[in-house]
């Protein structure tokens, strides 16, 4: 009967010192994981709404996109983001976003994202019918200034 009682307390406070994920997830619940689901949000509403400043906003000084290509004149940075973002969010109608957050990895200031981007959406001047599209993604995002900023992988 005390080893029962032993081993009933032992694994009580073995799953007292597990850390606590977020519910839903598998995400560790900690103020930077929660703080960075947060930017994670903000940036699919900003698409879903075509605000560019909004974007903008979640955006570091350094970042830098290649767009997916070795292609230099395609790439996305802090300074041309102001410019590129109105043009291409012009071009688009009824963009809907979802995001299924699967890891956020914080190490020293910096953190990894691996989400799965679910967006559809219409681009009539470039396309006719309704576009779908669906893949594995992954954003880096740096602490600037006490705050998550985006680094890569808009």
């Amino acid at each position: 009967m005390n080893a029962r009682l032993l081993l009933a307390c032992a694994t009580l406070l073995l799953a007292a010192c597990t850390p606590r994920n977020i519910p839903g997830t598998q995400i560790p619940d900690t103020e930077d994981s929660r703080a960075i689901l947060n930017v994670m949000e903000r940036y699919r509403s900003a698409i879903e709404a075509r605000d560019a400043k909004a974007l903008q906003q979640l955006i570091s000084k350094s970042f830098r996109d290649n767009a997916g290509t070795e292609d230099p004149q395609d790439d996305l940075t802090y300074k041309n983001l102001p410019q590129a973002l109105p043009s291409l969010f012009s071009r688009l109608e009824s963009p809907r976003v979802e995001l299924d957050i699967r890891q956020v990895n914080v190490k020293k200031g910096a953190a990894t994202v691996i989400y799965y981007w679910n967006a559809s959406f219409r681009a009539p001047t470039l396309l006719e019918a309704p576009q779908r599209d669906s893949e594995l993604e992954q954003m880096i995002l740096q602490k600037e200034d006490g705050e998550w900023r985006i680094v890569s992988g808009i």
